[in-house]
């Protein structure tokens, strides 16, 4: 049985040498930390507690799962499952309650305003990880709307809620609403993030576009996204990254088109659009041409760290924490970073290296 299997495995790295990790190298001796990462999908994706995950792998798709594959080399990672169209408040505490192993808590006052209901499911018999505190750390790394969502999460460990607190019983309020735990978190990784917002919505009114104000596609619109920037803060006990990606290349007339040969087929034409859209929001911010290049879903100068906030380009030899870290532009569409589909990507020497850093911070 065991030769039956291990021709499998040959018969498999010979198909999809992206599953092979040879020839990827790390060295945990040099780590400093080892706290675990966990990974958080964007607007309609999935993760572990989905059924979906088994099917194709929301990190790593047709490459095969690169959770898994990572966890190979010594690292301990984990793939989350939040709201797949949720707002970033309510990914944020489904995000908790699956790393704390609690029942997912949205807040009395969220809920009543929102209408909906306050609880969600218990993730006390499954949490994604055994132990989180100040001294069990963990590593957030969010794509796309993900990026939004730990974010969010951070914001509510490290101050809380003021709303939740004003009217809630304390012996019912959730402990994500208490604060005073900024110090779990020790990397933040956005990854190809709406962190500004998006021009794939448009320049409309959400108010009166969406029926719904509790949701991502509410969330990413630029002036919403910037009113949710001015609630969310960096500490200097937390590293802060961010990867921006472009599928775009500029055509002679000042306007960006897709790369084809980079760019999935089933965003050919949103990275069209976006590449000449330029207007004024309904609150007046004015989007320019600086904001054309794009990944197919997200505007590269919203991916990277939040207007405002403080920001350095990434020098790898001297990392600091407490501000946005910016790498230079990842050259893939908006999927690239999740090992794309039909353009399929090996990024699991990409991710491996990206870890590798981290743990030796």
């Amino acid at each position: 049985m065991k030769k039956v299997i291990a021709l499998f495995m040959t018969a498999l790295m010979y198909f999809f040498p992206s599953l092979n990790l040879s020839h990827i190298r790390t060295d945990p001796a040099s780590w400093n930390t080892n706290y675990s990462f966990v990974y958080v999908h964007g607007l309609a994706g999935w993760g572990s507690y989905d059924f979906m995950n088994h099917v194709l792998p929301y990190w790593g798709m047709l490459g095969g799962d690169m959770i898994k594959n990572l966890n190979r080399l010594g690292f301990h990672c984990v793939s989350a499952s939040v709201d797949p169209q949720g707002s970033a408040w309510d990914r944020a505490c489904e995000l908790y309650a699956q790393l704390s192993g609690t029942r997912v808590d949205y807040g009395k006052a969220h809920s009543e305003r929102c209408g909906h209901t306050r609880f969600g499911k218990d993730f006390s018999k499954k949490p994604l990880i055994k132990s989180w505190s100040g001294k069990d750390k963990v590593n957030l790394l969010g794509h796309s709307f993900g990026g939004v969502t730990v974010r969010m999460l951070a914001e509510l460990m490290a101050s809380g809620s003021d709303e939740e607190r004003r009217v809630t019983d304390p012996q019912d309020l959730s402990a994500l609403f208490m604060g005073g735990k900024a110090d779990w978190i020790y990397s933040i990784t956005t990854l190809a993030a709406p962190t500004n917002g998006t021009t794939a919505y448009g320049f409309g009114d959400p108010d009166k576009e969406l029926p719904n104000r509790d949701c991502a596609a509410y969330d990413m619109y630029i002036d919403n996204a910037l009113e949710i920037n001015k609630t969310l803060h960096v500490r200097d006990c937390t590293y802060y990254f961010a990867i921006p990606c472009s599928t775009t290349v500029r055509a002679e007339d000042g306007t960006y088109v897709p790369d084809k040969s980079i760019t999935e087929k089933r965003m050919l034409e949103s990275a069209a659009q976006m590449g000449k859209a330029t207007g004024v929001t309904p609150k007046g911010f004015v989007v320019d041409e600086a904001w054309l290049e794009n990944d197919g879903s997200v505007n590269t100068i919203s991916a990277g760290a939040p207007f405002g906030a403080p920001s350095v380009q990434l020098d790898k030899e001297n990392i600091q924490s407490g501000v946005w870290n910016v790498t230079e532009t990842f050259r893939g569409d908006h999927m690239s970073l999740i090992g794309d589909l039909f353009k399929s990507r090996n990024i699991r020497p990409l991710y491996a290296d990206w870890m590798q850093m981290i743990n030796c911070l």
